[in-house]
């Protein structure tokens, strides 16, 4: 019993080290001088892992003793932790840390800087699952605030295929290619990623729930080959902005496993004009260029 209490009381005292050590800046917030602490505060880590302000709070002081994986996931990807770190964090809130034998969902603090840094470019990192781990400012500004949508949802096969929270968020996206070849290729790299982790149950119980949800997804799980998806040319048609045509392509992370896609438009263009307004509104209540 005093183990477990001094391990709950543990997870607070490293969740408040670790936001100290944290630079703002890495992290893809702009550091002022009125900052009484170097680190991030608890407003800024609290929008990083999608929980509330007040939430981190009863976690540090040890009022909150039961985060969930995902909860705990989300805060070891936002304070940027190294492997060994995110292990200690898991196991000091009561959790088996991920196995080697499961899609790994953790974020290299160099791909969390890089993405903190490229503040210009709309950048969303996924798992082999498709499931949205990290995302800057400028992903939500152009698809939506992925926060607003629950942990579970936060998919790209469940956007694409389900019809719960992913799907109803998902703003229209045409490709190049042709729905159906993206619809395609999004399966196919679920039945890469299946091969490579078949021991793990979430992806596992993905699959599964699609099939049973969607027969499209059922008809191209038998058709479509193992493949990766990659690049692309689409258009994405944002509520303030109109439609925005945009490159879209698909960074592999070596020895991570994770996926960066990014959006981005020739210097000079319309469309290039039209993300540089969508930095400067975030994405709200502005008059579509013409």
């Amino acid at each position: 019993m005093g183990r477990m209490a001094a391990s709950r009381s543990d997870f607070g005292s490293l969740l408040h080290r670790w936001r100290d050590r944290l630079s703002p800046a890495d992290a893809g917030f702009t550091a002022t001088s009125g900052r009484r602490a170097p680190g991030l505060r608890r407003e800024e880590l609290a929008q990083l892992a999608g929980v509330s302000v007040d939430y981190v709070l009863r976690l540090e002081q040890g009022r909150a003793t039961s985060p969930s994986a995902q909860v705990v996931g989300a805060l070891t990807r936002a304070l940027q932790l190294s492997r060994a770190e995110r292990d200690l964090l898991y196991r000091s809130a009561g959790l088996l840390p991920p196995q080697d034998a499961t899609i790994n969902t953790h974020v290299p603090a160099g791909i969390q800087r890089l993405t903190a840094r490229l503040g210009d470019v709309p950048i969303g990192v996924f798992a082999a699952d498709w499931n949205l781990v990290w995302w800057n400012a400028m992903w939500s500004a152009l698809h939506g605030d992925p926060a607003t949508v629950p942990p579970v949802e936060r998919n790209l096969a469940r956007a694409v295929f389900g019809t719960g929270a992913a799907h109803a968020a998902m703003r229209p996206v045409n490709s190049e290619r042709g729905g159906e070849s993206f619809a395609a290729s999004i399966v196919g790299d679920l039945k890469h990623a299946l091969s490579r982790y078949p021991a793990d149950t979430q992806l596992s119980f993905l699959v599964q729930e699609l099939k049973e949800r969607s027969a499209v997804f059922a008809s191209l799980w038998e058709t479509a080959a193992t493949a990766e998806h990659t690049t692309d040319r689409k258009t994405v048609r944002h509520p303030e902005i109109g439609d925005i045509v945009l490159d879209c392509d698909v960074l592999v992370v070596p020895g991570a496993d994770l996926r960066m896609v990014t959006y981005t438009a020739a210097a000079g263009s319309s469309d290039a004009g039209k993300l540089d307004l969508l930095r400067v509104t975030g994405g709200h209540a502005a008059s579509p260029l013409p």
